[in-house]
């Protein structure tokens, strides 16, 4: 746990995975995580930066400012819109490690969330998207890096214990409260690494 004697804040620059999308504001990513953590020990307050739509450029174009005084860390879980509207791999990628060295600049902790493409794009796409964001984490390795955003909710299908579409809303992208639920119990740890690093 850091050492410090007040409360941490995080921002959470994100999309509508990060937003909470179709859901309760309760039941969003941010509140769920933000309990899991405090339910944890974290005295935690979650900035919810999180825009629907937005991509890797909307949250650079966005970052200068939503690094405010009271920012103690930073996490940055963009890039599914972008994989969804085909913008070039280099894009993303320059896009994601400048956010990343923007925050550094702040010499704010940061952690990256991983997106995954599916299928549908193609086995070649797949391959090249799904390598880039360990491939950042590679050049950061002071940075915590959470592989996917999807983590809990690939696991639990891996067990058989849900379906393709038992953790998502209808729209099949964004997941339902109980898919929020599973992905934080994965996202959680990562985030209290990233907590603990505030004070270090």
């Amino acid at each position: 746990m850091p050492a410090i004697a007040e409360e941490v804040t995080i921002l959470a620059l994100g999309d509508s995975l990060t937003q909470g999308y179709g859901l309760p504001v309760e039941a969003g990513l941010v509140p769920q995580l933000q309990g899991w953590m405090q339910a944890r020990g974290a005295d935690v307050k979650i900035i919810n930066a999180g825009v629907s739509g937005d991509t890797t450029r909307g949250g650079l174009n966005r970052v200068d400012w939503s690094l405010t005084d009271e920012v103690d860390a930073v996490m940055i879980a963009l890039g599914g819109n972008d994989l969804l509207r085909g913008i070039p791999l280099n894009s993303i990628e320059a896009n994601l490690e400048q956010i990343i060295q923007k925050v550094k600049a702040k010499n704010l902790p940061v952690m990256l969330v991983g997106y995954r493409a599916t299928a549908n794009f193609g086995p070649e796409y797949k391959g090249a998207f799904d390598e880039m964001y360990p491939r950042i984490a590679a050049r950061h390795p002071d940075m915590i890096f959470m592989p996917y955003i999807f983590q809990g909710m690939g696991k639990a299908m891996g067990r058989g214990e849900m379906s393709r579409t038992d953790g998502f809303q209808r729209d099949g992208i964004h997941p339902n409260a109980q898919g929020v639920k599973l992905n934080v119990a994965e996202i959680g740890p990562y985030a209290m690494k990233l907590y603990a690093r505030v004070g270090d």
